[in-house]
């Protein structure tokens, strides 16, 4: 528990030297080009919608989405309720906390996955299964007592955006509608609240280390008020600027494989800010352990040969987990 940084009786004032990342690994500039994310209005004619998820997807790997169907409250909700258990007493928190990566239900700091140099990152967070609900709600903090109403509110209607987007792209790409329904998103929908206190120095840490999402697509909620997430583009960062009411969508390795290289997983990171505390809220939505993933029959061919090896989501994490997250770390175990 001592390792959280939101159980600080007080805000920092110097970076712990654990969280000094070496030069190499800070910050680098931004993009010099000013480029943002795609906001796509949901609400517009389906095929004007399917074909700017389909471009932005391809550009970015990355867009915002407005009138997406999740109620404002239950956005708001959620955020509120995830800032308020981060700022609960430790007592209320020590029985989550577990540094045991295998453990799915926990609260833990820094990151989950494997840095060679041991690096830590400025980052706390809970991460809970939340898909099925009557399954997972049982498991789910009884602290704040706002918490696992907001969480119901939100995980339904969210991942029932993000599988109408997987509708727009199997349309656009030229699969059948339903291709990513049943295994490929049937797993449990893994959630992520992501707690990034102000740091006194942004310069030397990271919230996140550059890093690709191992699941199949993900629909973020981010704050309002300020930027932390960056993607990869162009050689360089681009900051994600909060918009109003928007969701933030990503596609992770599976996704990828499955459209043979046509969707493309891209990295991302978060930095740290020096003025004030920003939480997030990550909704996964993955394949079941044992769904094989593999490049759809419909995208492999002549001309285009499978560029991926087929294999079990169980295994694909395990080697995941090892290898560490960056792309190209992932793309040396999985390409063909």
């Amino acid at each position: 528990m001592e390792k959280l940084l939101s159980s600080a009786r007080s805000s920092h004032s110097t970076v712990p030297e654990r969280f000094h990342l070496p030069p190499e690994l800070r910050p680098p500039a931004l993009a010099a080009a000013p480029v943002s994310l795609p906001v796509i209005d949901l609400s517009h004619d389906r095929d004007e919608v399917r074909s700017a998820v389909l471009r932005a997807g391809k550009e970015f790997g990355f867009f915002q989405v407005i009138n997406h169907g999740v109620p404002e409250r239950a956005l708001r909700e959620l955020e509120a309720a995830c800032v308020d258990f981060f700022r609960l007493p430790a007592s209320d928190k020590a029985s989550l906390y577990s540094e045991d990566t295998e453990r799915t239900n926990r609260l833990f700091s820094s990151t989950m996955y494997e840095s060679g140099a041991g690096e830590s990152y400025w980052r706390d967070c809970l991460r809970l299964a939340c898909h099925p609900v009557e399954l997972t709600k049982p498991g789910w903090p009884e602290k704040p007592a706002t918490l696992r109403p907001a969480l119901e509110d939100f995980i339904v209607p969210a991942r029932s955006v993000g599988m109408e987007l997987l509708r727009l792209l199997c349309e656009g790409v030229g699969l059948r509608p339903d291709y990513f329904e049943g295994d490929l998103s049937g797993g449990e929908v893994i959630v992520n609240a992501n707690h990034y206190p102000p740091c006194p120095d942004p310069g030397l840490t990271l919230g996140l280390p550059p890093h690709c999402d191992r699941n199949l697509i993900t629909v973020l909620l981010q704050p309002g008020y300020v930027c932390g997430l960056q993607v990869s583009y162009g050689g360089g960062w681009i900051d994600v600027e909060p918009v109003p009411g928007a969701l933030v969508v990503n596609f992770g390795h599976q996704l990828e494989i499955a459209t043979n290289g046509l969707l493309r997983s891209v990295e991302h990171r978060a930095v740290a800010n020096a003025a004030v505390a920003r939480t997030s809220v990550a909704a996964f939505i993955m394949p079941t352990m044992d769904c094989v993933v593999a490049p759809a029959k419909e995208l492999v061919g002549e001309g285009s040969p499978a560029r991926y090896r087929s294999i079990a989501f169980r295994d694909f994490m395990r080697v995941y987990k090892t290898v560490g997250a960056r792309r190209e770390s992932v793309e040396k175990a999985f390409r063909i």
